[in-house]
């Protein structure tokens, strides 16, 4: 629900995502980025981790700060 709020908030499309999250070293596919916003019940959805949240928010402040 986290990363939802901050997709909206900042206003990041899939591949805005996708770079910061490789600015951190964290290679994700498209298919993975979408299966975390998926509903809870669907069967392709995966929980977004405490560590993934965290590698995302350190890119995110390093992306800002640019």
């Amino acid at each position: 629900m986290v990363l939802k709020k901050l997709r909206i908030a900042f206003e990041l499309q899939e591949d805005e995502m996708l770079a910061i999250l490789e600015s951190v070293g964290l290679n994700v596919s498209k298919h993975e980025l979408g299966a975390l916003f998926r509903k809870e019940g669907h069967h392709n959805y995966r929980e977004c981790g405490d560590q993934f949240l965290r590698n995302f928010l350190k890119g995110l402040t390093l992306s800002l700060r640019k």
